[in-house]
Parts: structure tokens; C-alpha cells; sequence
């Protein structure tokens, strides 16, 4: 039995591509909504909050990301730089000032947290200190987090979280390994949920290339408790995405997607680009997380500018060819209605 909301939808946070709109639809529908506050300061995540409880009264989680911060370096940063100058010039662009990166999980979301006590508090990238989580804890907060792998989510379960996120390699955005950064060794979703499942004892919320009622009922089929959707709402009404990267998943393909760094330094899964096909979509010149992401700000927004998506990161998963266009909170109601009807066709089929 999923606990944690009326129906056992996830909604995925995105973070630059919504804010507690969509979190508070998702709610309204009987989801679990979510918020992203990775690029968030802790005085505007208590006013999306403060928009999330004036919207919804039913529970919603709050998403952190648990990366340490890189020392800064300047050879790398430099490099990078120089990579990206032709492209530089082709746009006009002389220099770039930093703009928002993300943030990890520090003393001062963390009092956010503290004050506000959100009824579920996710992490991304693995967990923050002991100290902190403890803290987190002591507000009442149900906590979640990301696992790409079984060591990781045996190692989540033993850190006491409540619930662990089994993110298939199908999964659109920034992976959330923590242990190893092999990708070869992250399973698709089909393989590692049902591994995760066997290994853990707390609830199991499957995620990674799911875009309809069918890939929830899979997702039930191997044991999860709930399925966590992503790309599948990018189009809705609710969603900031861009008129670009909606564009592009309009036309997206089972094929259009690769695993980048491109845009931040670390893997994140995105529609194919000019700069995914010219640069990367690996590329060993790439700084840190999340230091990448600071030089190719400038060339997305002359890009953007100029209606192109050559720079710009376009998010998604694998099937992100299932994206529709309209409301979230319906998206929300036909995701569980069309996974009942698949689960009674095939208990049809078996009696």
C-alpha cells in the first residue's frame, strides 16, 4: 500500500522547468507533486512552498541535490572555455559573468527545511551529512532518495530513508549516482527495479523511461510501490518548459536522447543538440559538477534568442516521444486509469 498520497503517481522535479504549479496540479489530482530547489535560494523556496500549502493540502516533496561542491580550478574551467570559443565568436560573446548553478543541501535550506517542515524531503546525488539528515529527520519529513544501483540503495535503506527511487538508465535529466560514476554499470529500469525491490524492505518508487499508464503498470508488475514520472509532464499546461525544448519534444524519437555533461558536468540524459553532436555528448573537457554549466550559459541565451535549441539543455527521457500537450492534473488521472485498465486486462488474461 503507497502511504504517501492518494495515488501512487510521482511527479518528477525538474528544476528550470517548473515551480509549484505544476507541483500543486500533480496534488490536486491525487499525485505526489513535487518541487525542485537545486537552483533555488532559500528565500524563494519559502515563497513556493508558502504557494504550494495556499494551493494544495495534500502532502508534497521537496527535492535537494546532496553533491559536494568542487574546489574550484582554473586550468579546467579554462580549458573549458576554450573549447567553447569558436562558438563564442560565432554568437558575439566576449566573456560570461557566473549565473545560477546548483546548490547543495546547506545550513541554510536546511533551516528552510527546518522552519517549513515539508511532509517529504527528497535528495538527489545521495544523502547530506548525518548532522544534517538527522535534522531534516526531526522536522517529521518522510525522506526519499535516488538510487541508480542496488549498492546504492542497500546503502540508502541502511541511512534510513523511507523510500527508495530506483532510477533506470532510460531516465531523462541528471542521474543520481553517487557511488560510481560507471554508466555502464547503471541497469535499465526493467533490470534493476526488480533487484531493488529483493534487496530492500523500504518502499520502492520506479523511475526511468516512463510516459503512460503502461509503464506504470510494468513498473507494479516488478514491485514497485509507485512510479515517478519526469518527461511526461514537460508539456503540460502547468510546466515552464520552453517553447524550444517542447518543440523538440514534439518531434522526438525513441533514438533523440543521449547521457551529456555537457551542460553541467555531470551525466544527465537530453534531446540530441548541435552541441551533443559537435562537442560531446561526453566530453572529458568538461569541468566539475556543476562548474560546466556557467560558460555555456551565454551561448544558450544568444542561441535561445535567436529561436535556436543549439545550446540549450532539452531534457528527457527516453520516452519522451509519449509527452502530451494539456493539463497535469489530468495527465496525472489518465496515467493511473490507463495503468488500471492495463492491470485488469491482464488479470483478465490469466483467469
Amino acid at each position: 500500500m503507497w502511504p504517501f498520497s492518494a495515488l501512487p503517481i510521482v511527479q518528477a522535479p525538474m528544476a528550470g522547468s517548473q515551480d509549484a504549479e505544476l507541483c500543486i496540479a500533480v496534488c490536486e489530482a491525487g499525485g505526489l507533486g513535487s518541487l525542485p530547489a537545486a537552483m533555488l535560494a532559500p528565500a524563494t523556496l519559502r515563497d513556493e512552498i508558502a504557494r504550494i500549502r495556499a494551493g494544495t493540502d495534500a502532502p508534497f516533496n521537496i527535492n535537494f541535490f546532496a553533491h559536494q561542491s568542487p574546489a574550484p580550478n582554473a586550468a579546467a574551467e579554462a580549458r573549458w572555455r576554450e573549447r567553447l570559443a569558436a562558438y563564442y565568436a560565432e554568437y558575439g560573446l566576449s566573456s560570461f559573468s557566473p549565473g545560477v548553478t546548483r546548490t547543495p543541501f546547506d545550513a541554510a535550506l536546511c533551516e528552510v527545511v527546518e522552519a517549513l517542515k515539508p511532509p517529504i524531503v527528497s535528495f538527489h546525488f545521495g544523502l547530506p551529512a548525518p548532522e544534517r539528515l538527522a535534522r531534516v529527520k526531526a522536522t517529521g519529513a518522510k525522506v526519499f532518495c535516488s538510487a541508480t544501483t542496488v549498492a546504492e540503495a542497500r546503502w540508502l535503506e541502511v541511512r534510513g530513508v523511507d523510500a527508495v527511487i530506483a532510477q533506470g538508465r532510460e531516465a531523462g535529466g541528471h542521474r543520481g549516482l553517487f557511488h560510481s560514476d560507471d554508466l555502464d554499470a547503471q541497469p535499465g529500469l526493467m533490470a534493476l527495479l526488480p533487484q531493488v525491490v529483493d534487496a530492500v524492505r523500504v518502499p520502492v518508487i520506479a523511475a526511468g523511461g516512463i510516459g503512460d499508464g503502461r509503464g506504470v503498470a510494468a513498473a507494479f508488475a516488478l514491485g514497485a510501490a509507485a512510479a515517478q514520472i519526469g518527461t511526461a509532464y514537460l508539456r503540460t499546461d502547468q510546466a515552464l518548459t520552453s517553447t524550444l525544448h517542447r518543440a523538440a519534444l514534439a518531434r522526438a524519437q525513441d533514438d533523440a536522447t543521449r547521457l551529456t555533461n555537457l551542460f553541467t558536468g555531470h551525466p544527465a540524459r537530453g534531446l540530441m543538440n548541435r552541441f551533443l553532436r559537435e562537442v560531446g555528448p561526453l566530453s572529458p573537457d568538461a569541468p566539475a559538477f556543476p562548474l560546466a554549466a556557467a560558460a555555456v550559459a551565454p551561448l544558450r541565451a544568444a542561441a535561445e534568442a535567436r529561436g535556436e535549441d543549439a545550446f540549450s539543455p532539452l531534457w528527457s527521457g527516453e520516452a519522451g516521444a509519449l509527452a502530451r500537450e494539456g493539463d497535469a492534473g489530468e495527465a496525472t488521472r489518465r496515467f493511473w486509469r490507463e495503468a488500471q485498465d492495463v492491470m485488469r486486462g491482464l488479470a483478465g488474461r490469466a483467469s
